[in-house]
């Protein structure tokens, strides 16, 4: 139930919002620089901040001098944007960073965003995405630490964020500096994490974001506004918590409900999707959360997706998976809405024709996810009518179920001991690695996939249900394993059963899992 790092968006030369525009005002300042960027040192850069404090204080008088009379400052204006143009050329030089931040330009610079003239303003976000971009600062960490510092302390969230409000998507160059203003807090994150809680402790971002998921209609500047908040929740509780007080369960529930009987219509579409399921994913981790999600319905909606087996099928099922973990109300509401039909029929492999012609890793991880599922609901009923409902799922159909259970077994242990027999030979070839690696390279490999299905089994012999426990131990015997096989993956499991939660919450996971180890 991890949550995928890779938000990052890969991006190419002249890839951007509008498709493959060419920022046409950075390659003129670049040639009016006549190779401006391979002769630029201290001093050319000293003349430029010169020459850029000049022309913004001509404006700020002539704006001063004469206030109703645009047509007497519109000249100080279009000189102050050449300015702005020409010190675009530093993203060339990024070494030259911290000389920009010892010139103490960023204030003069940051407090444009704020100018009543938006074309300004705008200006001043393309600079700044200029300066930041990952390709710039590529093998320049020092210089890009000193900058983002800087923009930082002169208070470059907030008015990166005040100006966002102030600009649409209708115009299509207010549009380009949106996407602009979200790449470059992109970018800060990239070079120093700690700016994805602070843009959100500091600004009214995550309320822009949440507005701008919420709208029907799909364009660019949505789908980057559902990979930043994406990037902002993950690894951060406080974001998670954040925005679940500001209704964003709802909000992001409403925003794949869109899509609960229709598919993207285009791969951009389809990613924007992907990134709204992450952000629900990662607002699920707390317990406050899942409580607003089985609240709102959740369980509902991603059942309903589900049974119309579009593209969102298998992510509704990683959604479930988050909601129900180590959260009891959630697996009661899936059992009380008939959610177990649905969720049996994913794990005997019953998806439609065109979810079934999808690659192979897209079944392992389907099947990966239906399995975490279906521990988590043995988690979470203990007992009752729901436990016998559950249980009786394995029962059906000549245990079909377990039959199915065993032939993922047989599988992803074959994957565990073809990764153990490899990782062998390795230090054979002496090349050493510690225990902990050992057992995170055969987690990657399907153990702990493989230590779902054993804590599953465990489940159903724990139920002294003769017929289940009749059809394991055949199965078992046909295959040539013993329950000491089964009881080697537990112990394997309970001994390594972290304390993430709490050491009061690791022993008791460890004294449930010793319970069904010891039924065997």
């Amino acid at each position: 139930m991890e949550v995928s790092n890779a938000f990052k968006r890969k991006r190419h030369d002249g890839d951007n919002q509008m498709g493959d525009d060419v920022d046409l005002s950075l390659l003129e300042a670049v040639e009016k620089s006549q190779n401006a960027v391979d002769l630029l040192d201290l001093r050319s850069l000293k003349k430029l901040v010169l020459s850029f404090e000049r022309r913004l204080k001509e404006n700020i008088e002539a704006r001063l001098k004469y206030p109703d009379q645009p047509e007497r400052f519109a000249d100080s204006e279009v000189e102050l944007h050449e300015e702005l143009e020409k010190l675009k050329i530093l993203a060339g030089a990024p070494e030259l960073y911290p000389e920009l931040v010892n010139l103490n330009a960023i204030p003069s610079i940051l407090n444009l965003l704020s100018h009543d003239n938006t074309d300004i303003a705008i200006d001043v976000v393309h600079l700044l995405e200029d300066l930041t971009d990952e390709d710039v600062l590529e093998d320049n960490d020092e210089p890009a630490r000193i900058l983002v510092d800087s923009l930082i302390e002169n208070n470059v969230l907030e008015l990166l964020v005040q100006n966002l409000q102030r600009l649409s998507d209708k115009d299509p160059d207010e549009m380009s500096a949106i996407y602009n203003t979200l790449a470059s807090i992109e970018n800060m994150i990239e070079v120093k994490p700690a700016v994805a809680e602070l843009v959100c402790e500091r600004t009214k971002l995550l309320k822009w974001l949440l507005g701008k998921i919420k709208v029907r209609e799909f364009d660019s500047n949505k789908q980057y506004a559902s990979e930043i908040l994406a990037i902002l929740l993950q690894n951060s509780p406080a974001n998670q918590k954040r925005l679940g007080q500001m209704n964003g369960v709802d909000v992001v529930l409403q925003a794949v409900a869109m899509y609960k009987s229709k598919d993207p219509k285009t791969s951009d579409e389809e990613e924007m999707l992907e990134n709204l399921f992450d952000c629900l994913c990662c607002l699920l981790m707390p317990l406050e959360n899942k409580e607003r999600f089985v609240k709102a319905e959740g369980v509902e909606l991603m059942i309903i997706i589900m049974k119309q087996k579009k593209s969102a099928y298998a992510s509704a099922i990683r959604a479930l998976d988050f909601s129900m973990t180590k959260h009891p109300p959630a697996c009661e509401r899936f059992v009380d809405v008939l959610g177990l039909k649905t969720a049996f029929a994913a794990f005997m492999g019953k998806a439609s024709t065109s979810l079934c012609n999808k690659k192979e890793r897209y079944q392992e991880e389907l099947e990966e996810r239906i399995v975490s599922l279906i521990a988590s609901l043995f988690g979470g009923i203990q007992r009752g009518s729901r436990r016998e409902r559950l249980l009786s799922k394995f029962v059906e159909n000549e245990c079909e179920k377990i039959d199915r259970l065993m032939e993922l077994y047989i599988r992803y242990s074959d994957r565990v001991k073809a990764e153990t027999q490899r990782l062998e030979q390795l230090e054979l070839d002496d090349l050493e690695m510690d225990e902990e690696e050992k057992y995170n390279r055969k987690l990657e490999s399907g153990l702990y996939t493989l230590q779902l299905i054993a804590v599953i089994l465990g489940h159903l012999w724990c139920s002294e249900h003769s017929q289940m426990k009749a059809r394991i131990e055949l199965l078992l015997k046909q295959q040539k394993l013993t329950k000491n096989d089964i009881k080697d993956i537990l112990q394997e499991y309970h001994d390594n059963i972290g304390d993430l939660d709490g050491a009061e919450e690791k022993e008791r996971a460890q004294a449930r899992i010793q319970r069904i180890i010891s039924s065997f």
